[in-house]
């Protein structure tokens, strides 16, 4: 750490683990402190009060640093998410306190959601001490890109990074490069666009915004939430330096109606193209025309949403009921599945399924039962969990904030600063880092993603794209 930042003030993020914890008799008031403890965190980190923000940038240009982004993502989604399952708990449906006389109030499954909670808030911090840790800049500046040359080679990365993910695509053993690229050039492309709108450069905008669509629909007969509101919240925060007030009048109502309606439309869309009887594209049209005449059934199905599919507490309360208690600590075991699911099956055609691996304790915890036709890998937070308890957690996740914060670090000081670095190549290759996954999917996507960094960084310099300063 820094010697101008008192080991104390990082202490302060620690204050709503502890007092919840002294109150853990108190199961409500507990989860409380926890969950409120959250934005707390939030406030400390993101105003400054912890460690000055980044000073080269305005706070609008540098949103995708990982103190911002990853942290509101990431840690949003783990810790704050909870609210809706914990009233449920407590009572509540559809944002109303339930007058059903019989309804009864689990005080087991209550207390092991508080005790989540209170390691969601132990993350949280241990996540932004391992970030603000490792801050630093401004970047070293050894390599530089020509300012004016900038929009024209992000809509060059585009265009050509799609074709390669196809290719990747197409090749055995190595679809995961698919996923790399294909991320690239969505982030490439949604960038170049917005360089391109206040450029008024007229041809550039159209072919962007034709990708932009093409990526948009792709992501709505994905079947999958994330990918939706992912791609409007990019074009935001891409977009927001230069038209502050227009963003904020437009996406954030857009991002309230998709929470709205995304879980009506996911709904529809997975009855009818997930069961194999109808194509993506039938299905499409079924799932926003029941989405846009839809009735009361659309409150529930959001309610459901944000109670059991906005949060994976349920499933956490699960496995810590399960560990130590019936099934030990995995200790370094989930570590070693991680470095065989970094060798590519190109090189290992025999090599274990890295899907069955991480699904087998999902089995052992009876969160689902063997051979049901679902996937519920566990999150991070709770891999750190099954591996050492309340230190795996502290540990895991000051490293997952360390290595985010360094590896955009890196990409900055690789690409010439900001934009080619952190904007495109860190967003557009370790997108894991936004949701983050289980051990064994995330230690291989982020080991590749790196590799492939550095070979992006070579192509790049064998091309006279980035220059030595």
């Amino acid at each position: 750490m820094e010697k101008n930042t008192p080991i104390e003030r990082y202490l302060v993020l620690y204050i709503p683990w502890g007092l919840s914890l002294a109150v853990q008799n108190d199961a409500i008031l507990s989860y409380f402190i926890a969950w409120l403890g959250s934005f707390l965190i939030f406030f400390l980190s993101l105003s400054g009060w912890l460690k000055p923000l980044p000073q080269d940038r305005k706070i609008s240009e540098q949103l995708m640093r990982p103190i911002f982004l990853i942290q509101i993502i990431f840690a949003g989604y783990m810790a704050c998410s909870s609210i809706f399952y914990f009233l449920s708990l407590l009572g509540w449906d559809n944002f109303h306190q339930s007058n059903d006389a019989f309804f009864y109030v689990d005080r087991q499954r209550i207390e092991l959601t508080a005790l989540c909670q209170r390691y969601y808030a132990l993350g949280h911090a241990a996540l932004v001490t391992g970030m603000l840790a490792y801050m630093k800049y401004p970047v070293k500046k050894r390599y530089y890109v020509e300012q004016d040359k900038i929009a024209n080679l992000l809509f060059v990365t585009a265009f050509i990074t799609l074709p390669v993910s196809l290719l990747f695509l197409r090749i055995p053993g190595l679809s995961q490069f698919y996923f790399q690229f294909s991320s690239l050039s969505f982030m490439a492309g949604t960038l170049a666009l917005a360089f391109a709108i206040p450029l008024r450069k007229i041809w550039n905008t159209v072919f962007c915004l034709l990708l932009y669509l093409s990526n948009f629909y792709q992501a709505l007969i994905s079947g999958f939430k994330e990918p939706i509101i992912l791609s409007i919240l990019i074009l935001g925060i891409f977009l927001y330096p230069n038209y502050k007030k227009l963003v904020l009048v437009t996406f954030i109502p857009a991002l309230l109606a998709l929470f709205a309606f995304l879980p009506t439309y996911n709904a529809v869309f997975r009855e009818n193209n997930w069961t194999g009887d109808i194509d993506a594209e039938d299905s499409y049209e079924l799932a926003l025309d029941a989405t846009l005449n839809s009735d009361q059934s659309v409150d529930d199905s959001a309610w459901g949403f944000l109670v059991y599919r906005l949060s994976e507490v349920n499933m956490f309360d699960d496995f810590v009921q399960s560990t130590p208690q019936n099934i030990d600590y995995y200790g370094f075991k989930l570590l070693q599945q991680s470095a065989i699911a970094i060798i590519p099956r190109a090189f290992w055609p025999t090599k274990p399924s890295t899907e069955d691996l991480v699904m087998e304790r999902v089995y052992d915890a009876g969160v689902i039962k063997r051979g049901a036709n679902v996937s519920a890998k566990p999150a991070f937070i709770v891999d750190a969990y099954l591996s050492y308890g309340t230190i795996g957690i502290f540990i895991a996740l000051f490293l997952y904030g360390a290595i985010a914060q360094l590896i955009s670090l890196r990409a900055e000081y690789l690409f010439g600063g900001y934009t080619l670095g952190t904007a495109l190549v860190f967003s557009g290759l370790f997108q894991i880092f936004w949701r983050g996954l289980s051990f064994e999917f995330l230690i291989n996507t982020v080991f590749w993603s790196y590799i492939s960094m550095l070979v992006v960084f070579r192509i790049f310099r064998y091309f006279g794209i980035i220059e030595e300063v």
